[in-house]
């Protein structure tokens, strides 16, 4: 019997087996950051021991960095505090850190694949959920507790169950306005928040492939959002354009070689997954959240559900109190507050580039503050160089430099009580960009249009009418 992309990788990085049917698997890549290592450094130093491989370890600072005056010491003092650990931390044990200041610095999972870092066939953990973002090269990738994280900056190695496995098979063209933001929230909301629960996914099909390497990092980014321990794409000639060249690919001498490897990285034909699930591409419009968490998403022409159409109306119920929503409603005319466009799901240069080709000569609404964070300093150069900060200024949008921002509540960025938020990050928890506050997850250019609306609008609708200007 052949294997699954995921049994490939997997297997080739089991050290041993132990009773009870766990696995001891190598990790070749670590990203660190200064939310969930203090702790685990306490412990290395409390064992007296040292790093494994403190070469195998990627870290920078993105959780609680503020996006403004990131040249000025950081107000905030838990944020300071932690920020200044990871540097004394990165020190003592001699590990490059890409901080504040740094040409590199950036969200953990936008930094890793824009280095060339991310590679095809590795395992890959950080104490982060979303690092499934880099499986899109069809690596191994997933978030880690702190222990865990301690784990393996001791030993290189994690002790952990297998998963079951899982394909999402998109297959056909997606319309006109649809990203793969769109797909992913499309698959949730289809699969739940906990369609994934215990599963490794692996996204195939036209649709799947058709995209870029930065569209496919969005997907993978949000597969933990359905309950899934992590999301792989096969690596493929995209995948190979993407990461030539970049700073840590492999050298001419060893490319070759690279891709000799890289290309065995795809699922066998009769390779047998636990589960199968196949949507096609034309049925996905634009999405949006109208609750709680990222399954409680329709298409934006839709209704919300009522009491009667859902498992839990008490859940359902509960969800549209706190976001001001009534079932059976349209969100369609509901006037915004804040749009914010980043965080590790969309905040590369892709996304900014759909927004200023949408805002380019129009003005963002005046009921709106729409501020623009990109994932890393890279990110933000090129932004700039390509003139996409004067067309994104000049729309009335705030530009900030890298960090998660809004996206978790975390830092100086958080939305007020009450007031709604169309964001293309990828939680919108009660609570999640700030107390009391309501998040309405997008795509970037959904969240472009109706930065330039005021309000929740079907973004084909505007398209269309620019295409007949």
């Amino acid at each position: 019997m052949g294997k699954t992309l995921f049994e490939k990788v997997w297997d080739n990085h089991i050290v041993d087996t132990v009773d009870g049917g766990q696995e001891i698997l190598f990790i070749d890549r670590h990203f660190i950051h200064e939310v969930t290592s203090p702790q685990a450094f306490d412990g290395i130093r409390k064992r007296g021991i040292g790093l494994y491989d403190k070469n195998r370890i990627v870290a920078t600072a993105d959780h609680n960095v503020p996006t403004k005056d990131q040249h000025l010491p950081i107000k905030d003092e838990l944020s300071r505090l932690q920020v200044d650990m990871l540097t004394h931390n990165c020190e003592e044990y001699n590990i490059d850190l890409y901080g504040l200041g740094h040409k590199n610095q950036g969200i953990v999972h936008v930094i890793g694949p824009e280095l060339g870092v991310t590679k095809p066939g590795m395992t890959i953990v950080c104490g982060d959920s979303h690092t499934s973002t880099h499986g899109a090269f069809g690596a191994v990738a997933f978030g880690i507790g702190t222990s865990q994280v301690e784990q393996v900056m001791a030993s290189q190695c994690l002790l952990v169950q297998r998963p079951k496995t899982m394909r999402i098979i998109i297959d056909g063209e997606l319309g006109n306005g649809i990203y793969s933001k769109d797909i992913i929230l499309y698959i949730i909301s289809k699969l739940s928040t906990s369609g994934g629960t215990g599963h490794f996914v692996e996204y195939a099909g036209s649709a799947i492939r058709s995209l870029s390497m930065e569209a496919r990092m969005t997907i993978c980014n949000m597969s933990i959002e359905m309950g899934a321990r992590g999301g792989m794409i096969a690596p493929d000639e995209t995948t190979f354009e993407y990461i030539k060249g970049r700073e840590y690919a492999p050298s001419e001498q060893k490319w070759e070689e690279a891709l000799a490897y890289w290309s065995t990285l795809y699922t066998d034909e009769d390779a047998v997954f636990d589960k199968e699930y196949v949507f096609n591409a034309e049925d996905i419009e634009p999405m949006i959240t109208y609750g709680t968490n990222p399954g409680m998403g329709m298409g934006i022409t839709q209704y919300i559900p009522t009491t009667q159409e859902v498992e839990r109306p008490d859940n359902l119920l509960q969800s549209l109190q706190y976001m001001g929503l009534t079932p059976g409603a349209s969100l369609l005319n509901t006037p915004i507050d804040h749009v914010f466009i980043g965080s590790c799901t969309n905040s590369r240069i892709e996304d900014l580039r759909i927004v200023a080709d949408y805002v380019r000569g129009k003005k963002k609404a005046d009921n709106v503050q729409a501020i623009i964070v990109p994932g890393s300093k890279q990110v933000e150069a090129q932004a700039k160089a390509e003139g996409l900060h004067d067309i994104l200024f000049e729309a009335g949008f705030e530009l900030r430099g890298p960090g998660c921002s809004a996206c978790l509540g975390m830092n100086e960025d958080k939305i007020p009580k009450m007031e709604y938020c169309v964001s293309t990050s990828n939680r919108n928890y009660e609570g999640r960009q700030g107390p009391g506050a309501r998040t309405l997850l997008v795509s970037p250019l959904t969240a472009a249009v109706i930065a330039v609306e005021g309000k929740v609008v079907d973004p084909r609708k505007y398209l269309n009418e620019e295409s007949h200007a």
